[in-house]
C-alpha cells in the first residue's frame, strides 16, 4: 500500500516553526474578521464573489495551458453561451464545480466518490468525459529549454490508485473528526497526497485547487468565496511547482516533508485575507461603497469594456453614476475611450484613483 503523509509521523514530517504557528494564528484572525465584514457590506462583497468567480476560472485553467478570450470566459461563466471548442469546454466545467463547492461545501462529504463526482463534473461537455481513476501512468516531467526533459516525480501506478485513494480518505477523515490537529495542517498534506496520487489522466491540479477551497470552506475559511485563490497561485507558479518538488520527494518511502508546501498553500491564504481586508476596507471609506465598486470593477477587466459590462457586474450602481465615474477617471488619466457616444468601450491606463 502506498504511503501516504498521514500516519504516525505526521508531526516529525512537518516540523513545527514559530513562523507557522504564527501564520495560523493570523489566519483565525483574519477569520472573524470575514463573518462580521459579511454581515455589514454584503452588497459590496457581492461584486468580489462575481470578481473572483471569473478570475479564478481563468487562472485555474491557464496554469494548465487552457485559455480562451476573456469576453468568452465572463460570457461563459455567466452562462450566456456555451462552449465552442476542448478549451472552452473545460472552463465551463471549471465554472460547474466551482459553482456547486460555493453554494453546497457544507453538505459535501468529501471522500473518494466524492472526488470522482467533481471529476465528471470538471469534464462533463468534453467527448471523453471524467470521473474516471487513470488507467495508465503519467508520469510528471520536467522540461527543459534545450528540448530535453527528465521525470520529476512518478505518481501511484494506475491499479493502485483505488485503493490509494480510498487510504487517503479514511486516515485524513479519522484526523479531522479527531480534531487534534489544526485543519490548516491537514489540509495542505491532504492536497500534497493528492498530488502525488495523480489519480486522474487529466485534470489533477484543477482538482486540487477546487478541493483546496472546498476543505477551507468546510474549515471555517471562506476567503476563496470573494478572492481568487487560483489567481494568487498563479501568480505565484513557480513557488507553487518548487515546493511540490520540494515535498514529495520520497514520498512514496513516507520520508518527505510536509513543511515548505504548508507553509506556501496557507501563504497563499494570508494573502487572499490581506487582499480580502484592504478591498473591504476600501469599500467602507468615506469615497463611498458604490463609487469604490465601480473602480474594483473597471480594476478587475483586463482588456477593453464597456459602461453596460459595468453594470452587470454593479448590479445595484446606475448607469448614470457608472458614466459619471468613468469621466472623472478619463479626467485623471486613468481611462481612455476607445470611441465615441454610449456604446463606445473603455480601456484601463492606469490604476484608477
Amino acid at each position: 500500500m502506498t504511503t501516504h503523509s498521514f500516519d504516525e509521523r505526521f508531526e516529525r514530517r512537518l516540523l513545527y516553526t514559530h513562523s507557522l504557528v504564527r501564520t495560523i494564528r493570523v489566519l483565525g484572525e483574519y477569520r472573524g474578521k470575514e463573518e462580521l465584514y459579511a454581515q455589514q457590506i454584503p452588497q459590496a462583497l457581492e461584486t468580489l464573489r462575481q470578481t473572483a468567480v471569473i478570475q479564478s476560472t481563468e487562472s485555474s485553467n491557464r496554469i494548465e495551458g487552457v485559455t480562451a478570450p476573456q469576453q468568452r470566459i465572463r460570457d461563459l461563466v455567466a452562462e450566456k453561451t456555451t462552449p465552442r471548442d476542448r478549451s472552452e469546454q473545460e472552463i465551463a466545467g471549471y465554472r460547474d464545480v466551482l459553482a456547486t463547492i460555493h453554494a453546497n461545501h457544507a453538505s459535501m462529504d468529501l471522500s473518494a466518490n466524492l472526488v470522482l463526482q467533481l471529476h465528471r463534473d470538471l469534464f462533463r461537455y468534453t467527448a471523453e468525459g471524467g470521473g474516471v481513476w487513470k488507467n495508465v501512468s503519467n508520469t510528471i516531467t520536467e522540461k527543459h529549454a534545450n528540448g530535453s526533459e527528465r521525470i520529476r516525480f512518478e505518481p501511484v501506478a494506475p491499479h493502485l490508485v483505488e485503493p490509494a485513494m480510498r487510504d487517503l480518505h479514511v486516515h485524513f477523515s479519522a484526523l479531522r473528526e479527531r480534531e487534534t490537529i489544526d485543519p490548516l495542517l491537514l489540509i495542505p498534506a491532504y492536497v500534497l497526497d493528492f498530488l502525488c496520487i495523480h489519480p486522474f489522466r487529466d485534470g489533477n491540479g484543477r482538482m486540487a485547487r477546487l478541493l483546496t477551497l472546498l476543505l477551507l470552506y468546510q474549515a471555517g475559511y471562506a476567503v476563496g468565496r470573494y478572492i481568487s485563490l487560483e489567481k494568487l497561485v498563479e501568480e505565484s507558479k513557480e513557488t507553487y511547482y518548487d515546493t511540490l518538488k520540494q515535498c514529495s520527494a520520497g514520498w512514496h518511502e513516507g520520508d518527505h516533508t510536509l513543511l515548505p508546501w504548508t507553509e506556501y498553500l496557507l501563504g497563499v491564504v494570508v494573502a487572499a485575507y490581506r487582499a480580502f481586508e484592504e478591498r473591504v476596507g476600501s469599500l467602507t471609506t468615506a469615497r463611498g461603497a458604490k463609487t469604490q465598486t465601480v473602480l474594483d470593477t473597471i480594476g478587475a477587466f483586463a482588456g477593453d469594456f464597456s459602461t453596460s459590462e459595468i453594470q452587470e457586474r454593479c448590479p445595484n450602481v446606475s448607469l448614470d453614476l457608472i458614466r459619471r465615474i468613468l469621466q472623472e477617471q478619463k479626467k485623471l488619466g486613468a481611462v481612455e475611450p476607445l470611441g465615441r457616444g454610449p456604446q463606445a468601450r473603455w480601456r484601463r491606463v492606469r490604476p484608477a484613483e
